[in-house]
């Protein structure tokens, strides 16, 4: 064989090794630790806190955890998150702790326990009921013949939006015109007159939230939740408890009443415990650089970052909290 012949077998050969490359973890079950990975974030909506903050996260795995380097993936949020890990398709996920008590229950969304893990209990989630002042909403009841964005299909904003309405008696199907929104819509949609009110489960502030408020400017004001609280607890648990829109958040007349929801960072089961330890270590060692990208950081503490009851620590998150 002559050595163009040879030549051209080799740079063949190269080329389908290349094709058959790559170097995502979660490809090769779920996360497992490798050097030279790429892992993939899986956070919400690009108006939400999540996507923001997963940003911000991935920047520091890759400054920081030598070999890897990581990317945030805009999606629906927590139950499609939860399902991406699952399937390994992404390697950490954000998501509401009851969307994540669903899953390893195997309730709610899910058809079966669902095999996540905890790195940490992060910040917690406000639950923001905006109206237009013009729809004369003053309660969730008010809510009846509405025309509500009840959240993305598979979020953790459309669980805790069905579960408000029906403590408020109402049928989520019947009751009111629903529209499963992601957050860019349902602002966009409140700004065109097509939707009454939206409802939305972010850090404080949510881009999003500042947005429609700055730009309507008193044309909408946040529905009070601490009327339906008592009946979202009695039927899912202490994971809903109470919580306060500050007024200077979104700079509103008052303090609002709402429902806050712990945030989770999970992982598949599988994730190598070294790197889940890794992860772990790294929340804490760049919280500061994690704040100045968003505020909603500075919630995240020590004390509650292994309490994530019902769902399991990772044993390699569990090895680095102690």
């Amino acid at each position: 064989m002559s050595i163009r012949h040879v030549a051209v077998l080799l740079a063949a050969g190269a080329l389908l090794l290349a094709g058959c490359g790559g170097d995502r973890s979660a490809g090769q079950g779920a996360g497992q630790s490798s050097a030279g990975k790429r892992l993939s974030i899986a956070t919400g909506n690009t108006t939400g806190v999540y996507y923001v903050l997963g940003g911000a996260l991935a920047d520091q795995i890759g400054k920081n955890i030598p070999g890897y380097q990581a990317t945030a993936e805009a999606t629906g949020a927590s139950v499609e998150n939860i399902q991406r890990v699952v399937r390994g398709d992404s390697d950490l996920a954000f998501t509401l702790a009851d969307s994540a008590a669903d899953a390893v229950a195997g309730k709610g969304a899910f058809t079966a326990p669902q095999p996540i893990r905890a790195v940490a209990r992060l910040y917690d989630n406000y639950t923001q009921v905006v109206a237009t002042t013009g729809s004369g909403v003053k309660s969730v009841a008010d809510l009846k013949g509405k025309r509500v964005s009840t959240g993305s299909p598979n979020s953790g904003t459309e669980v805790i939006a069905l579960r408000l309405l029906k403590a408020a008696g109402l049928d989520p199907d019947k009751d009111v015109s629903r529209q499963a929104l992601g957050l860019p819509e349902s602002v966009q949609g409140i700004k065109d007159g097509n939707l009454d009110a939206l409802v939305w489960s972010g850090g404080l502030p949510t881009p999003g939230i500042t947005d429609l408020v700055t730009s309507l400017r008193g044309g909408v004001a946040f529905v009070p939740l601490d009327g339906v609280l008592a009946q979202v607890r009695s039927e899912h648990g202490q994971v809903y408890t109470e919580g306060t829109i500050a007024k200077d958040v979104y700079a509103t007349p008052a303090d609002v009443p709402t429902i806050a929801v712990p945030n989770l960072l999970v992982v598949n089961e599988k994730m190598d415990p070294a790197l889940a330890g890794d992860l772990a270590k790294l929340i804490f060692d760049r919280k500061a650089d994690l704040a100045k990208v968003h505020p909603a950081a500075r919630g995240i503490t020590r004390e509650n970052a292994p309490k994530t009851d019902p769902v399991p620590l990772h044993d390699g998150a569990r090895k680095y909290y102690g």
